[in-house]
C-alpha cells in the first residue's frame, strides 16, 4: 500500500517537474532578472514567473509532507512520531538531499510565495536562484 502512494506522488511530482523545465526554458532568455527587466515584463512573463514560483512551491511542498515519508516508510524508517528534520537527517542518509540545501530552497520557497512591495531585489534574487538551481530539487538535493 505504501508503495502505491509513493508512486501516485511520485506521478504527481513529475507533473511539476515537467511544468518547471518547460516554464525554465521559457524564462531563460530573460535570465538573470535585474530590476529593470523585473518591472518591464509583458503579463504573459508575469504569468511565467507566477507559474515557477507555483510549480516549485508545490514540488517543494510534496516533497516535504509526502514523498519523504513514504520513501523513509518504505525503506523501513519509521517515521510516526518523527519531527521533520528527524526525516530530513534521514533522507540526508540516503543521500536524496542534504539540509542545507533543503534549508535553502525553503528559504527561497517562503520569500517567493509573498508578495510584500518592499522586497523586490530579494524577489528577484529568489527568482534569479530558482532559475539557475532548481533542477538541483529535481535531481535528488545535490548538484552532482
Amino acid at each position: 500500500m505504501a508503495i502505491d502512494r509513493l508512486q501516485f506522488y511520485l506521478k504527481e511530482a513529475k507533473r511539476h517537474v515537467e511544468r518547471l523545465n518547460d516554464v525554465l526554458e521559457r524564462l531563460k532568455p530573460l535570465y538573470p532578472f535585474d530590476i529593470e527587466k523585473f518591472n518591464n515584463l509583458t503579463s504573459s512573463q508575469k504569468d511565467m514567473l507566477d507559474t515557477l514560483v507555483f510549480r516549485f512551491s508545490k514540488l517543494q511542498d510534496l516533497l516535504g509532507s509526502k514523498i519523504f515519508r513514504e520513501f523513509l516508510n518504505h525503506t523501513g524508517f519509521i517515521t510516526e512520531g518523527k519531527t521533520f528534520l528527524e526525516l530530513l537527517r534521514e533522507i540526508e542518509k540516503e543521500g536524496i538531499t542534504d539540509i542545507d540545501t533543503w534549508s535553502q530552497f525553503r528559504k527561497v520557497r517562503n520569500l517567493l510565495a509573498h508578495d510584500y512591495p518592499d522586497e523586490t531585489l530579494e524577489k528577484i534574487e529568489a527568482i534569479n536562484f530558482l532559475i539557475e538551481n532548481a533542477p538541483i530539487l529535481y535531481r535528488g538535493g545535490r548538484e552532482n
